[in-house]
C-alpha cells in the first residue's frame, strides 16, 4: 500500500512539475547557453581577425596611428573581460561584456571608414580579402544575438508569467539579461523635422 502511494505522490510531482513550467524551463535554459555560447564563438572569430587586419593596415604609410590604437585597446579589452556561464545571470556583468564588444565594433567601423581614404590599402588584395571576411563576421554575430535575444526572451517570459513564475521562484529561475541598443536613449527621441517657415 505504502508503495502504490509513494509512486502516486511521485506522478503527482511530476505532473505538477511539468504543468507549472519546469520541463520548459529546463529546455529555454539550455537553448540560451547554446545561443550564447554561438554568440561568443562568432565574437571571438572576430577578435581573432583583428592582429591580422591590424598587421595588413600598418602597412599603410601615414594610417592613422590613432585609429589603430584604439582597434588594439579595444580588442585587448574585449578580450581581457572573463565570460562564465554565471554572465548570463549577472546583468552587471552582461553590460561589461556587451560594453567592451561594442567598443570594439565601434573601433572597426571607424578604421574601415578611415580605410577609405587610403587608395593603396583599398586596393590591396589581403586587406580587401579581410574586409570581407570582417563583414561577413559582423553578419554573423548579428544573427547569433538575434538567436540568443529570442530565446532569452521565450525564458523571460516564462519566468515572469503566472502560474510559471512560482516554479521560476522556487527553483532560482530569475529572468536573464539581454542585449540592449547601446544609443537606446538616443534612438527613442524622434527626430525634429524643420519645414522651414510656412508659406504665405
Amino acid at each position: 500500500m505504502k508503495r502504490w502511494l509513494l509512486i502516486l505522490l511521485a506522478a503527482l510531482s511530476l505532473s505538477l512539475l511539468t504543468g507549472c513550467g519546469y520541463n520548459q524551463f529546463q529546455s529555454l535554459d539550455e537553448a540560451s547557453k547554446s545561443a550564447w555560447s554561438e554568440v561568443l564563438n562568432q565574437y571571438q572569430r572576430r577578435a581573432d581577425l583583428v592582429p591580422n587586419i591590424v598587421a595588413t593596415v600598418k602597412g599603410e604609410a601615414n594610417f592613422e596611428q590613432e585609429t589603430l590604437t584604439r582597434v588594439i585597446e579595444a580588442r585587448a579589452k574585449a578580450t581581457s573581460v572573463q565570460v562564465t556561464p554565471e554572465t548570463l545571470n549577472n546583468p552587471e556583468a552582461f553590460a561589461k561584456f556587451q560594453q567592451a564588444q561594442g567598443e570594439l565594433s565601434s573601433a572597426l567601423s571607424r578604421l574601415l571608414v578611415v580605410s577609405e581614404q587610403y587608395p593603396n590599402l583599398k586596393a590591396n588584395q589581403a586587406f580587401r580579402d579581410l574586409r570581407v571576411t570582417l563583414e561577413g563576421t559582423e553578419n554573423r554575430i548579428t544573427v547569433a544575438r538575434n538567436r540568443y535575444i529570442q530565446t532569452v526572451q521565450e525564458y523571460n517570459v516564462l519566468a515572469r508569467s503566472f502560474p510559471t513564475n512560482i516554479t521560476a521562484k522556487i527553483f532560482s529561475y530569475d529572468p536573464k539579461p539581454n542585449f540592449s541598443v547601446q544609443n537606446e536613449a538616443q534612438i527613442s527621441t524622434p527626430p525634429t523635422v524643420d519645414f522651414g517657415a510656412p508659406k504665405k
